[in-house]
């Protein structure tokens, strides 16, 4: 579809009235130094308003269904498609929530193991078939002609007294013979028998021998059998005077002939870890043991602080112990009965991407199971291709969304959006190339250009260099960061952008700005050093890394960094230096030089706060000492008000009209829910007579309001403030509002806030940085500001360990660890290690392939590598 979207009058958040022109059926990128109103223009403007135009071309009916979303303050979009958006913050925090369940995979697994599986007994394995009336008579059909046949049913009874009653009943029906105990025996004579297990009687419904003609005798003598037998059909086989009897026994029900254990009717729900008809009784479908909670007095003051509990599940779920009855499957014993090629449907789960491809791609399936299984199955591959189409091959199914990176969760989408061939639509995609190698960046390259190319306009928000280069056009947002950008500094081609002097990104494109090298460090001569370890995918991975430097953990995506540096290194630390008490066997042979760290900090890439409660201000701290000082003001001491008075998350202090949030919400039935300024706090959240205590002639309200920057000038002589203050400022966020809500920060905000405050812990020398991709969301600008920061902490004998792809970031550490060959069960190896130089001259490193060409670039001459 030819033409442009044209914005005319954009206000939203920082943006500063701009009007701007999209060219349609497009790749575009976005891009600019974190803050400057990137994701203001795609998300918050053209999504907000191409999803809320069309829900409401929606009847009123479903409508009123959907989540509605408030117009974005613009003076007009014209052009606009229906919009789909694909963003870093994983809306799924729930640790039932898998890589099969947001691809929508495991429920077409559900539906195919509920119509194609075959159930056998728990108790003896014994595969459990109902047979069908017509299906017997095929049976004896097929026998030789002149097989001698009993037709009999089991009939079961608990005690001696029920034994003869109930063959009384059965004489008196007119019935003639029954088998006990294997012999035949005639009615009524066989009542007075002593018989010690009563329970053993086979009813004697028909004797037959095979020939033509017997079709409807045999059928009608079946059906009477099933209804005496509790549709248990027992055939004694007689094909010869010279041969043995033999025994037949056809099931109409989901049972066990041989141990009489009877299965529940295969649903799909059977297999759902979410329904009590699937879930394991044990863990409730959470496949592991349950943990202690958090203590009651942690979670207050996490309320306090704004901070949400709601991820205690998750975390408590990723350091447990699996389930002793289902084994982490799951499931009821039960549902994993049922099986598919000798497999269960947790198995199934359990294989990598291009397994359980290999596996449903060799399937066989007869000619009943094709005409109910074949759509399916034809959906689950279909499914699963896309997958690893996006380089996501080494997942498992029943990978927890919990555990995945923010880039392995967009292209888990982006994989969903792919096989949806969708045409006229606005994809707007926030950083997919986050946790990505170079490696696969030509991938992810040729499915956004396929997204293109079907008629579809693709907005992303990026950062790398290669997606930039390779826009249709490139929208350059700053020229700084919050109240200081917000403008369109420029726009065209990336070839117009390196020739535009105004744009900072189009000066680091073409080489006139770059990210220097800093001499190396040789640390202090110790070592952390972990010996064989084998999580996950490790294969026995021994990683010395030297202490005082900054080490950057490298490799292809699923090559195994942060089961190493996370789950293992970081977990294993942290627990020795707390002293605590080892919950499950640790998976590696020794640690050492772990003594010479006083603590161990973490930053992670789980967001800051899931409410607009959660602030800069209470996430770094920053809030309780402030609260503090405003309790210690003389007004306060007279008045009697203690710090809790001064937080908007509890009665007391807050206004109790909108119960702290500044806003009220008014529920507009089919329209969307409208939120309306608080008239009784007019949007400050406190109680009039909170807000009359002041300090510096500012309420706690007005501080809330401050930026990171003028908040510094007031604060600057209070240590407990200013410190944390003053780490904001040097991560570049001295324009974010104390009280901005979490949820409108930018990813590379974000990643800043959690890095700030880390780093504004007292630091003697002796800790440990524990980084997963820190430059997430920031541009080549933020990177530098990084790597100084960085570079300040190393220098003053802390040591630094960093998961990294930027390239930038690599080429300045003092020592790297490549992991892969590959990812998966083909990675989990060290490939090579050394400095950048030595990595870019390792012919196995995809990492140091890439590398070669950067440190060459920098140093202004070719590196002579032989590959």
């Amino acid at each position: 579809m030819a033409g442009n979207i044209v914005i005319k009058g954009a206000r939203v958040h920082n943006l500063k009235n701009i009007d701007l022109e999209i060219p349609r059926d497009r790749l575009v990128v976005i891009t600019g130094v974190s803050g400057s109103g990137k994701s203001s223009l795609a998300f918050d403007t053209l999504y907000a308003e191409g999803q809320r135009r069309y829900l409401e071309s929606l009847a009123v009916d479903a409508r009123q269904l959907l989540q509605q979303m408030e117009r974005p303050d613009v003076d007009s979009i014209e052009g606009l498609s229906p919009a789909i958006a694909i963003q870093q913050k994983a809306p799924i925090t729930s640790p039932r929530s898998t890589v099969g369940t947001v691809t929508e995979i495991y429920d077409y697994l559900r539906l195919f193991f509920a119509r194609v599986g075959k159930p056998l007994c728990v108790q003896c394995g014994r595969e459990v078939v109902v047979w069908t009336i017509e299906e017997i008579v095929d049976v004896v059909r097929s026998l030789l002609a002149g097989t001698r046949i009993l037709v009999m049913a089991p009939i079961v009874v608990k005690t001696a007294a029920d034994y003869r009653e109930r063959l009384k009943e059965l004489a008196r029906e007119g019935f003639a013979r029954v088998r006990i105990a294997g012999e035949v025996h005639e009615l009524p004579g066989a009542i007075d028998l002593e018989q010690t297990q009563p329970e053993a009687i086979d009813l004697v419904v028909d004797r037959l021998i095979v020939r033509e003609g017997i079709d409807k005798r045999l059928a009608d003598s079946l059906e009477i059998a099933s209804r005496y037998g509790d549709r248990i059909v027992k055939l004694e086989v007689l094909e010869s005077s010279d041969a043995e009897t033999r025994e037949l026994v056809f099931s109409q029900k989901l049972a066990c002939v041989q141990c009489g254990i009877a299965l529940s009717e295969i649903t799909p729900r059977s297999f759902s870890f979410n329904s009590p008809e699937g879930a394991c009784t044990a863990c409730g479908g959470l496949g592991v043991e349950a943990r202690p909670r958090r203590h009651p007095k942690e979670k207050e003051q996490r309320a306090k602080r704004g901070e949400s509990n709601s991820s205690e599940s998750v975390d408590e779920i990723a350091n447990a112990i699996p389930c002793e009855v289902c084994k982490g499957s799951r499931l009821k014993q039960e549902s994993l009965a049922i099986r598919l090629e000798g497999r269960n449907i947790a198995e199934v789960t359990g294989m990598t991407i291009v397994d359980a491809l290999d596996f449903f791609n060799r399937l066989k399936l007869g000619s009943k199971e094709r005409v109910v299984g074949q759509k399916v199955l034809d959906e689950i591959v279909n499914r699963l291709s896309f997958l690893l189409e996006v380089g996501l091959d080494y997942l498992t199914l029943d990978r927890r969304s919990v555990t995945l990176s923010g880039g392995e969760a967009q292209r888990v989408r982006l994989a969903t959006q792919i096989g949806s061939h969708l045409a006229g639509v606005l994809y707007i995609l926030d950083e997919p190339s986050i946790g990505l190698h170079q490696k696969d960046t030509a991938r992810l390259l040729s499915l956004l250009k396929k997204l293109r190319d079907a008629n579809n306009t693709v907005i992303v928000v990026e950062h790398d260099r290669e997606i930039i280069l390779a826009a249709d056009q490139i929208i350059d947002m700053g020229p700084g960061a919050g109240v200081h950008g917000g403008e369109v500094v420029a726009q065209g081609t990336p070839e117009a952008l390196m020739a535009d002097h105004r744009s900072l990104t189009g000066q680091y494109l073409s080489g006139r700005r770059n990210i220097e090298f800093s001499q190396p460090r040789k640390g202090s001569g110790g070592f952390l050093t972990i010996t064989d370890a084998r999580e996950q995918n490790l294969k026995n991975v021994t990683a010395k890394i030297p202490i005082g430097t900054m080490t950057c953990v490298t490799g292809v995506s699923g090559a195994g960094k942060s089961t190493l540096v996370m789950d293992v290194l970081f977990t294993a630390i942290i627990k020795r230096l707390q002293r605590s008490p080892a919950v499950k066997a640790e998976a590696f042979n020794d640690l050492t030089g772990w003594e010479q760290f006083e603590r161990v900090i973490a930053v992670d890439q789980t967001p800051i706060g899931r409410t607009p409660r959660s602030n800069p201000a209470t996430y770094t701290g920053i809030y309780d000492p402030m609260r503090s000082l405003f309790a210690q003001l003389p007004e306060a001491r007279m008045r009697g008000y203690q710090a809790e008075r001064f937080s908007f998350n509890l009665s007391g202090g807050r206004c109790e009209a909108c119960r702290g949030d500044g806003v009220v919400r008014v529920d507009m039935y089919f329209l969307p829910d409208v939120y309306v300024t608080c008239d009784v706090c007019k949007g400050r959240r406190y109680n009039r007579e909170t807000l009359e205590i002041k300090y510096k002639g500012l309420s706690i309200a007005d501080v809330l309001d401050l930026t990171v920057a003028r908040a510094l000038e007031i604060f600057g002589n209070i240590p407990a403030i200013h410190g944390r203050l003053m780490t904001l400022f040097e991560v570049g966020l001295g324009y974010l509002h104390l009280g901005q809500p979490a949820s409108t920060l930018s990813g590379g905000e974000s990643q800043r806030v959690k890095l700030a405050r880390e780093l504004a812990r007292r630091s003697t020398g002796r800790t440990l940085y524990i980084m997963d991709e820190p430059t997430t969301g920031l541009h080549f600008e933020d990177v530098k500001k990084l790597l100084d920061l960085l570079r300040r902490l190393i220098d003053t004998g802390n040591t630094a360990i960093i998961i990294e792809h930027n390239l930038d970031v690599i080429k300045s550490a003092d020592y790297i660890i490549d992991l892969g060959p590959e990812g998966g069960a083909k990675g989990g190896q060290v490939v090579a290690v050394g400095s950048p130089e030595a990595i870019a001259k390792s012919p196995s490193s995809a990492t140091g392939y890439y590398l070669k060409s950067v440190l060459a670039q920098n140093k202004g001459q070719e590196l002579s590598i032989n590959r």
